[in-house]
């Protein structure tokens, strides 16, 4: 189930229950990190890797559902929420917070065990997608400011007449700003170099401002 690096992280104030759910996950060959409150989990320094918490809803100071909305506005870790006093209004809550789970106490191993690969494998989609989209914005970084301009011409279909004409060069430079956009975006073909621009949100060209294709977006100014 785990990949090499991946962990898990338990918040609980009951220190019997972090015992009990650390010897399962350690069982189920996962590494495990367990913490007594939502502050001691915020002021540790996580690794930079996939990983899921296991939540308790009730806890003193900043609670369950508190954390979950702190999570929730600076990253994508999976909470799967544990209780021992669960009510609908709370389930909802956190269902809603985008909660893998909500699960009470004593937890069935078999169903948290399917909540933990799910989990984990939602968070290893989602880092894989963020480093796609970090990769595709480096690449487009390295384009010059004219083959920014040529760039969504070409995406929205222009042929290289068209593109020549409306930024008032020769067929011959767009050809060559072409092939450079192929390699320094690492496209293998163009149907790929377009899905990559639609990916990270380059625009179509704007038949009333063609020379301002990518103003105000992305950062590509």
């Amino acid at each position: 189930m785990q990949q090499s690096g991946e962990v898990i992280y338990v918040v609980d104030d009951d220190i019997s229950i972090r015992e009990a759910m650390t010897d399962l996950l350690v069982a189920l060959k996962l590494a495990v990190i367990s913490f007594e409150s939502a502050e001691s989990f915020l002021r540790h320094k996580r690794d930079d890797t996939a990983a899921c918490l296991i939540l308790d809803l009730e806890l003193p100071e900043m609670n369950g559902l508190e954390l979950q909305t702190r999570l929730s506005e600076t990253t994508n870790l999976p909470v799967i929420f544990i209780t021992g006093h669960g009510d609908i209004p709370s389930s909802v809550r956190a269902m809603k917070g985008g909660a893998m789970e909500f699960l009470t106490k004593p937890v069935d191993r078999k169903v948290l065990t399917a909540a933990i690969r799910a989990a984990l494998d939602l968070n290893r989609d989602a880092r894989a997608r963020q480093a796609n989209m970090a990769s595709l914005r480096n690449r487009v970084s390295l384009l010059t400011p004219r083959e920014r301009q040529v760039l969504p011409l070409l995406v929205k279909g222009y042929l290289n007449k068209q593109v020549a004409a409306t930024l008032d060069i020769t067929e011959g430079t767009v050809q060559i700003h072409r092939g450079r956009i192929m390699r320094k975006m690492a496209a293998r073909s163009f149907a790929e170099l377009v899905r990559m621009c639609a990916l990270i949100g380059i625009p179509s060209a704007s038949a009333e401002d063609p020379r301002g294709l990518l103003r105000g977006r992305n950062g590509l100014e």
